[in-house]
């Protein structure tokens, strides 16, 4: 039987990004294994950055460097960031987008816990607006030639034998052809791009950062609130408009297990600083970021909508905190007090 006090030891920053970096590793080991080492040239390549960005800001700042670049914050930002961008993207890219995170999204606004949007999703809806088609060009899966990738990332960019259209760039190929509409009946026919349900390698991805997650919530890192929210409205919109009309809007398992709807879950929408906090925020706060994506992703000029979901998520988060506080203990709400 356990004896009180109650009172828990509060998780230093390093040791919560920390568990957040190991949580990564299943879905990254994955990612290795269908796509080839790109990946971690691009996660070398924005650790660096990320490191090198934040330590020339903190010393014009005058603020000590070995206190916050050791706190594992900027790591995580470059991990998420070398994630979401395409593994086989020219090295300037991830670096350009990693600068603008850390520079721009992060110290600008004070460091670590005063900015008010994801750096991560700035960096990735900045390149994916400057740099759509250098964006839109990922590995196809078993295209594992690190040769091939090494030449794409630093070298010329001979593309041809090593990419493929993802699974929402072909969705929104289809969505935008009527006659073609009928394939998304069969997307769960285990071909070349959708695989056996949300692309051929992703879905086995998807369930790495799955694993990944639900070690974060058992380690009490994040709660179940934003994974739950968010997964439950994505596979419930989903789930109605294919039972609508299943030519046209693809089924609620291929938009949980493809695109960055896994890592966006556990990873991403939880970020504790432009996130909500209290609980009914936090359910709010990922149900619209949920929303948001599915519609983006049906109806958007972009095939994933996380990103953008997230950002303008990010601006309604004080917002949803204000009217979501539960009442102080012990003291009775008064009229005109926030809901």
């Amino acid at each position: 039987m356990n004896n009180s006090p109650y009172i828990l030891k509060p998780a230093s920053v390093r040791s919560v990004m920390l568990r957040v970096l190991c949580a990564l590793l299943p879905g990254i080991a994955i990612y290795v294994w269908f796509f080839g080492a790109a990946i971690l040239l691009q996660i070398a390549l924005t650790s660096i950055t990320a490191l090198a960005a934040e330590a020339l800001i903190l010393g014009l700042r005058g603020k000590p460097l070995k206190q916050f670049l050791t706190d594992g914050s900027a790591l995580v930002t470059a991990w998420l960031i070398a994630l979401t961008f395409p593994s086989i993207a020219p090295w300037w890219l991830t670096v350009l987008g990693t600068i603008l995170a850390i520079v721009v999204a992060k110290q600008l606004y004070g460091g670590l816990g005063q900015n008010p949007f994801n750096p991560a999703m700035v960096a990735f809806a900045l390149m994916i607006v400057a740099y759509p088609s250098l964006m839109s060009q990922w590995p196809a899966a078993g295209s594992t030639d690190f040769a091939a990738q090494w030449q794409a990332i630093f070298g010329a960019r001979q593309l041809d034998a090593i990419t493929m259209a993802t699974p929402l760039d072909a969705l929104r190929t289809v969505l935008r052809d009527p006659e073609q509409r009928a394939v998304i009946a069969g997307l769960l026919g285990g071909n070349a791009t959708f695989g056996n349900i949300g692309g051929r390698g992703w879905e086995w991805v998807a369930a790495g950062y799955l694993a990944g997650g639900l070690w974060l919530i058992q380690q009490r890192v994040i709660t179940w609130h934003m994974p739950a929210a968010f997964l439950a409205t994505l596979f419930a919109i989903a789930g109605v408009f294919s039972l609508i009309d299943a030519t046209q809007f693809a089924p609620p398992l291929f938009h949980l297990l493809t695109g960055g709807a896994m890592l966006g879950a556990f990873f991403i929408i939880t970020d504790p600083v432009s996130g909500t906090t209290t609980p009914r925020g936090k359910l709010i706060f990922a149900a619209g970021v949920a929303t948001l994506t599915w519609i983006i992703r049906n109806f958007g000029a972009y095939p994933d909508g996380i990103a953008f979901a997230v950002l303008l998520m990010n601006i309604a988060a004080p917002l949803i905190d204000r009217y979501t506080q539960p009442a102080v203990f012990g003291r009775r709400k008064a009229d005109g007090d926030p809901q």
